[in-house]
């Protein structure tokens, strides 16, 4: 990659290729596809819709001139992971963004987010704050600060930077970074994987207003995959030792895989890997959740609903 930025004008303006894969939601697709190509942003915008195991069907919506719309069928690795890196090998221009299929960008979001690439020329991605959508209304994440350092997501996963939000420099994405890990059971957790690989190289700025809306109302393709969930992060574990490092961090993951655990009926397995996190850290909510579900005192199924009443995760 380069080590001269582009001028302030040229980054302001400068061709955006957007990523969404995509697998048998064409409406939701659809409403994506145009939250993109309806942005007032000055540059060329390039969608690129990644079919993963379905039809390549584009939708009908109308292009203007400096807007285009292509499919590409995943070929690699089926799942998100394999068709995100499908996508950004396909793209055709610098800088590359992502957009899941259920998910909507809001009003002035890439006009918002470029300019920062100048403010910041070391910074390889660039995030926004997050509206969570339940269905029945918009929970708003700010992050705690407008340039998040890899010691901050060691510490917390902060949910505002949302993968909907972020635009990478794809030289970075094929470079020092390297693509979305197709490794990862089921592909969960990808986006706190990069963000960990992306942060290490350089701090992450974003615009710390909500400027995607994410939907949260089931549709999401891991929910209920409890076992895949413990996989995989006990797999980010493994890959991302200075995690290890925090004590906080760590009980955070291991009350993450302890909940998978006793909600794919591992119970045993997840009581214990609870009780370890509440030696350290004997406030960890999820922990005493998990140990519940585990002595069957609650339901997985409960718990996430009431979580996502309140807007937040597992």
């Amino acid at each position: 990659m380069s080590s001269v930025p582009r001028t302030a004008v040229d980054v302001a303006s400068a061709p955006v290729t957007a990523v969404v894969p995509t697998h048998r939601r064409p409406e939701l697709m659809r409403a994506a596809v145009q939250s993109i190509l309806s942005q007032d942003y000055a540059g060329p915008i390039e969608v690129v819709v990644v079919f993963d195991a379905c039809e390549a069907e584009l939708p009908d919506v109308e292009l203007a001139a400096d807007r285009t719309l292509r499919a590409v069928v995943n070929e690699r690795t089926r799942g998100l992971a394999g068709a995100r890196n499908a996508g950004i090998l396909a793209a055709s221009h610098d800088f590359v963004a992502f957009l899941d299929d259920d998910d909507v960008w809001l009003p002035g979001k890439l006009a918002a987010q470029m300019p920062l690439f100048e403010a910041h020329p070391q910074a390889r991605l660039v995030g926004t704050a997050s509206r969570f959508d339940d269905g029945r209304r918009g929970h708003d994440r700010l992050a705690p600060s407008d340039l998040i350092t890899h010691g901050d997501l060691v510490e917390d996963r902060i949910t505002a930077l949302h993968s909907s939000s972020f635009v990478f420099r794809r030289a970075a994405l094929v470079g020092e970074i390297g693509l979305i890990d197709e490794e990862l059971p089921r592909g969960y957790g990808e986006d706190t994987d990069v963000l960990l690989r992306a942060s290490a190289v350089a701090d992450i700025p974003l615009v710390n207003r909500p400027l995607v809306s994410v939907r949260w109302q089931g549709q999401s393709y891991f929910l209920g995959q409890w076992a895949q969930y413990a996989q995989a992060l006990t797999y980010l574990l493994a890959k991302h030792p200075d995690i290890e490092q925090s004590p906080a961090a760590a009980a955070r993951l291991r009350s993450q895989i302890a909940f998978g655990l006793v909600s794919s009926d591992q119970r045993r397995e997840g009581r214990e890997v609870a009780r370890q996190v509440l030696r350290v850290q004997p406030t960890n909510l999820r922990a005493w959740l998990a140990l519940a579900i585990g002595l069957r005192l609650a339901t997985p199924h409960f718990v996430q609903a009431a979580a996502r009443r309140l807007g937040k995760g597992i």
